[in-house]
């Protein structure tokens, strides 16, 4: 059996063309906490020991507001429909309302944060058959 360091925490990085609409979003409609702020890196705590971080974008470091790379940013809860009246109410306007996804057994919608990247709020389908120790991908 093969053993590896371990790993005590996740973060994924986003750059950002406006950093202040970004960081608003992410603390006043998610209401993600601050976990570090650098100054033009801000960490916030997701769940246990998930990060997200946020970094105001220059012109060398990402592709132009029109070119963002195809990432999408799930967050998992049992909450979808809770969560989508929640941010409906605060004027967020979603590309795809609360739907089963029969082929990855899944519950989710979609929206775009500020810089444009996309968000999906899903949640795992009790499925038996198909769920064997299996991360599913949308």
């Amino acid at each position: 059996m093969c053993t590896h360091p371990q790993i005590e925490q996740q973060i994924t990085f986003f750059y950002t063309h406006n950093f202040k609409d970004s960081t608003e979003f992410y603390e006043q409609m998610l209401g993600l906490k601050l976990w570090l702020d650098q100054g033009t890196c801000r960490i916030y705590t997701v769940s246990g020991s998930g990060y997200l971080g946020f970094c105001q974008a220059s012109e060398t470091s990402t592709p132009p507001a029109d070119k963002q790379p195809s990432v999408i940013f799930t967050l998992v809860t049992q909450q979808v429909n809770e969560w989508f009246e929640y941010l409906k109410q605060r004027g967020v306007k979603f590309e795809k309302p609360p739907t089963l996804n029969e082929k990855y057994n899944i519950y989710h919608c979609f929206f775009r944060d500020p810089s444009g990247y996309l968000i999906e709020i899903q949640r795992f389908e009790p499925n038996h058959k198909k769920r064997h120790n299996q991360i599913s991908y949308v």
